[in-house]
């Protein structure tokens, strides 16, 4: 079986005022995510927490800035995909791709 998969990055946290809090906001908007990707079709996958390092320019090593650790949130969602002929299908290799700097 093959899928194919679409990944959604969420926010590491929500903001909410105090007199909305009801102890679910988390919940909620996962929630409402998941439920409209599957009412495109998308079958929730499951959640990852993705480490970026960003290292600072030339000017701030410079001036002695030190790498900075982002943790982003990704929701990945997977959709059967039909194959008509399994032999052309290729595997390709696991290289992550190469991000902008």
């Amino acid at each position: 079986m093959y899928y194919e998969y679409k990944m959604v990055q969420i926010p590491p946290s929500i903001s909410i005022k105090a007199k909305d809090a009801r102890g679910q906001e988390a919940a909620w908007y996962l929630q409402e995510i998941i439920n409209t990707l599957a009412g495109q079709g998308w079958e929730f996958y499951r959640i990852d927490t993705v480490g970026v390092v960003q290292n600072p320019g030339c000017l701030g090593s410079l001036f002695g800035a030190s790498k900075v650790f982002y943790s982003y949130y990704v929701v990945s969602f997977r959709k059967e995909k039909t194959v008509q002929n399994i032999s052309n299908v290729q595997p390709h290799a696991a290289i992550p791709p190469t991000l902008p700097q």
